[in-house]
């Protein structure tokens, strides 16, 4: 017994010895990669199909152990086409996932560029206008977007480009207004489009009372990290929805706080931390000179 543990101990110690900077490197590649697959697929739809084929796998592992020569047989077929299957399968969710990661490395575009001011002042307004609209019960969508482009939803709607406002948007969501039914898209701080199509989510777990407004707010989060706004039409409640999950029963102050962490906090924070490095900068080219 004591034997064994020693030759098991030393093997461990040998193929430690031989781990270099480049198996270290890789190691935290695929452990950072897995973490960020796991956490985009444990709140979505897609993490019940992975159970699937988790489960087949597990199936296949024991009727090679116990040699079920059927089972074994049905599961080389599956296995075959198992990579084109799952692109199939997993396609809503691998675009939102490879479109998520695509707008975590590139550079914070957008709202997160503008200053805390100009964001403060988009804040206040679209609290403002929600608040309005919640009161007369009239449906609204707003989208606020960040790093992913909405480009091809803009297309889909009517350019504005104007400075925002909360009276723009109480008029642009106006019942008699022809663009009331689509959604406004905000970029960059401004009312860009309004009358805009947005994707409907397709996961069956929503709420049946749900309407087609809520289910396009979850189904624009799903496809990207912005930002939507939802007023009922029915009910006057106001809703977010955000990475695909819709909270309800905002209030103005309510919202007003949750977007000024989102956007406002968020800026500062990086504004700061780039004038603290602007500083040390200009102070090291300060000791330079008068050294």
């Amino acid at each position: 017994m004591m034997d064994s543990l020693r030759t098991m101990l030393q093997y461990l110690l040998d193929q430690i010895s031989t781990i270099g900077i480049s198996d270290v490197i890789d190691i935290l590649i695929v452990a950072i990669v897995l973490y960020y697959v796991f956490r985009f697929v444990r709140d979505r739809r897609a993490s019940k199909l992975a159970v699937g084929v988790v489960l087949l796998f597990l199936l296949y592992l024991v009727s090679d152990l116990f040699e079920l020569s059927t089972i074994r047989f049905v599961m080389d077929n599956i296995f075959q086409v198992g990579l084109i299957a799952v692109l199939i399968v997993f396609q809503p969710e691998m675009r939102s996932m490879l479109e998520s990661f695509g707008g975590q490395t590139k550079r914070i575009r957008g709202l997160a560029g503008h200053g805390a001011n100009e964001n403060e002042h988009m804040v206040e307004e679209i609290s403002l206008a929600a608040a309005d609209l919640a009161g007369d019960r009239t449906g609204a969508l707003i989208v606020l977007e960040r790093t992913t482009p909405l480009g091809d939803y803009i297309k889909s709607g009517t350019v504005v480009n104007a400075d925002i406002s909360s009276i723009l948007l109480r008029n642009l969501f106006f019942n008699k207004s022809p663009m009331h039914d689509g959604a406004v898209i905000i970029r960059g701080g401004r009312v860009y489009a309004a009358g805009c199509f947005l994707p409907l989510s397709m996961n069956n777990e929503i709420m049946k009372e749900l309407g087609t407004r809520h289910r396009a707010a979850i189904g624009m989060s799903e496809n990207s990290d912005a930002v939507v706004i939802v007023v009922s039409e029915e009910t006057g409640v106001i809703s977010v929805a955000r990475d695909g999950v819709l909270q309800r029963g905002y209030t103005a102050d309510s919202l007003r706080n949750y977007l000024t962490e989102i956007f406002v906090s968020t800026t500062t924070k990086r504004s700061k931390k780039r004038g603290t490095v602007h500083t040390r900068k200009n102070t090291e080219k300060g000791g330079s000179q008068n050294a």
